[in-house]
């Protein structure tokens, strides 16, 4: 099975694509801290060096340390991932994840959640990372910036350029956008 990877803006995380359906529950991103059963990714954290994966439609990313070269790491993360799918399975990850029940949303913040998810998410998804909605309060949108995105160095160039630019430009409310 041929795993192609791709490098993001992020020198310390690296775009898996084997060619199949990753996750079928939306984008969730796994670090070390927090526990999922599953094989995959259990594995992928058990590297030497890897810090967190994230498991996107049909991509996974995986990040690691500054001081770990990636050729130290991405032969065996492409050997796990091919083990897995020839072991006859279909998916990584398949469970309902933290979707957001619209109706607890002001109308303001539904348009910036539309706005991130029609706009700005499959931009930062071909980058192999994700932006989610947390908060809107006097004016600042805030954020979180998950798989390649989280710790990459453009990315505070990308949340006031981008981001911050594109929700003012739609919501003449937004007057800043910061990440948590």
């Amino acid at each position: 099975m041929l795993i192609q990877t791709e490098i993001t803006p992020n020198p310390n995380s690296l775009k898996f694509i084997p060619g199949k359906i990753v996750s079928k529950s939306g984008q969730i991103e796994i670090t070390k801290e927090n526990k999922i059963n599953n094989d995959l990714v259990k594995n992928l954290l058990s590297i030497n060096g890897v810090t967190g994966v994230f498991l996107g439609k049909d991509f996974l990313s995986i990040n690691k340390e500054q001081n770990i070269d990636w050729d130290d790491i991405k032969h065996i993360a492409k050997s796990l991932i091919g083990e897995f799918y020839s072991d006859g399975k279909d998916f990584v990850y398949d469970e309902s994840i933290n979707n957001e029940d619209m109706t607890e949303f002001k109308e303001i913040e539904k348009n910036i959640i539309k706005i991130l998810d029609t706009k700005i998410r499959p931009a930062v998804a071909r980058d192999g990372g994700d932006i989610k909605f947390k908060e809107f309060k006097d004016g600042i949108v805030i954020v979180k910036l998950q798989g390649s995105c989280s710790g990459c160095p453009s990315s505070t160039m990308t949340l006031k350029q981008g981001v911050q630019n594109l929700l003012k430009h739609y919501i003449p409310e937004v007057k800043g956008v910061e990440a948590v």
